[in-house]
C-alpha cells in the first residue's frame, strides 16, 4: 500500500504500525518525535498498535530547543 510520509510516497507493507515504520525509516531518538496520522497527533501509547491505511499521510515533528 501507499502511503505519504512528510510528503513523500512510500511503499509499505499492510499491518505495518507507526512503531514500525519510525523503525523503518531508521528515526534516530523516536522519543523525541511527534507523529500525526492524518493531521491528527497519535498518542505515544498508541504507536505500536496504530496501523496505516492505503493514502494515509503521516508527519513527523522533531522537537528542537534552543534560543536564549
Amino acid at each position: 500500500m501507499k502511503i505519504k510520509v512528510n510528503g513523500v510516497l512510500q511503499e509499505v507493507e499492510t499491518g505495518l504500525s507507526i512503531a514500525g515504520l519510525l523503525v523503518r525509516n531508521n528515526v534516530e531518538q523516536p522519543d523525541m518525535v511527534s507523529v500525526q496520522l492524518n493531521g491528527e497527533f497519535v498518542q505515544r501509547d498508541r504507536l505500536a498498535v496504530t496501523a496505516f491505511q492505503d493514502g494515509d499521510e503521516v508527519d513527523f515533528l522533531y522537537f528542537m530547543g534552543g534560543g536564549k
